[in-house]
């Protein structure tokens, strides 16, 4: 059966019986708070934010322990004289001691068999202008080796679009109308240039991170050029399943179980050019420990020994 760690910086659940020395990552200091500077006497790491120190990774590694510690029994002052001398003890500086997040796995933790719900995604300006550059790029298809000989008339420059307005750099033909603008022919003669026919969805490993406010964890995807129409997250209480299509043939693929309980309700997916943002709401105002839950230890399986004896 798991326990709560009480080590400082660590606020995971153990098993007692397979409990490594170095299974713990945690501050063996106490939290010192100094001219609006938090960090830890342990290591030298400093930060304003409370929600980034509390998010300081221990600097210490060894076994989980689980002990709680005692509280601290305020001193008997019952003389100015003795006030007094109890004051010149204290540090000069502010020091508490602050216990490590627990686990929502504490509070009654909603099952991961939840229905899943497509989140909400909103897609920017420079996404969609982004798009756009592709599909125009796209309009001109390959039909053997006669295609050669067509002459190709096409832009030069880039697209601009700049208070209602759409034109192209080359040629600057101004319109209000979307339509009017994609139909707009090209002002430049010369040779086609082909690409080749998609050849299927390649799934791919994509760079993401995540950071955490008082009420929202957001996790960033680095993924270019995001589809809107292909991409998706999916989400219950306590689980993410990312599915992105971005560059046009790349596939990416995650599923997270979280650390801690989200509100799908009021969890949304920005779509950006150069990234998608998946904001979502903290059921309770807490911080993370982690983004996700760590794998469950593995099942070891006890032999049975059979001893022989006499009869």
């Amino acid at each position: 059966m798991s326990v709560l760690c009480y080590n400082k910086g660590c606020g995971q659940r153990f098993d007692p019986e397979n409990n490594p020395d170095d299974g713990c990552t945690y501050h063996p200091g106490v939290p010192v708070f100094h001219d609006a500077l938090k960090g830890w006497s342990c290591c030298k790491r400093r930060t304003t934010d409370f929600s980034d120190f509390l998010s300081i990774v221990g600097c210490t590694k060894g076994p989980h322990n689980k002990e709680k510690p005692p509280e601290p029994v305020k001193p008997d002052v019952t003389s100015s004289v003795e006030k007094k001398d109890a004051d010149d003890q204290k540090p000069k500086f502010n020091e508490y001691i602050i216990s490590a997040p627990k686990p929502q796995e504490a509070i009654s933790r909603p099952s991961a068999d939840e229905p899943m719900v497509r989140l909400q995604h909103n897609v920017s300006t420079s996404l969609k202008q982004a798009l756009e550059r592709l599909k125009l790029s796209e309009n001109v298809s390959f039909d053997g080796p006669a295609s050669d000989s067509d002459v190709c008339l096409y832009h030069s420059g880039f697209p601009i679009f700049h208070e209602g307005m759409k034109y192209w750099s080359c040629c600057k033909k101004k319109t209000s109308d979307f339509n009017t603008f994609l139909s707009q022919e090209g002002c430049t003669k010369g040779t086609h240039v082909w690409r080749k026919k998609d050849a299927g969805k390649k799934v791919v490993p994509c760079r993401f991170d995540w950071h955490q406010t008082g009420s929202q964890v957001i996790i960033s995807i680095y993924a270019k050029n995001a589809v809107p129409e292909l991409s998706y997250v999916e989400a219950n209480s306590t689980t993410l399943n990312i599915h992105v299509i971005f560059e046009g043939e790349k596939e990416f693929v995650q599923k997270i179980s979280l650390w801690g309980v989200i509100d799908v309700s009021k969890s949304i997916v920005n779509m950006m050019a150069a990234k998608i943002e998946v904001a979502t709401k903290k059921s309770e105002p807490m911080t993370w420990a982690r983004l996700d839950l760590p794998p469950p230890p593995p099942c070891t399986e006890i032999p049975w020994e059979i001893t022989p004896h006499d009869g």
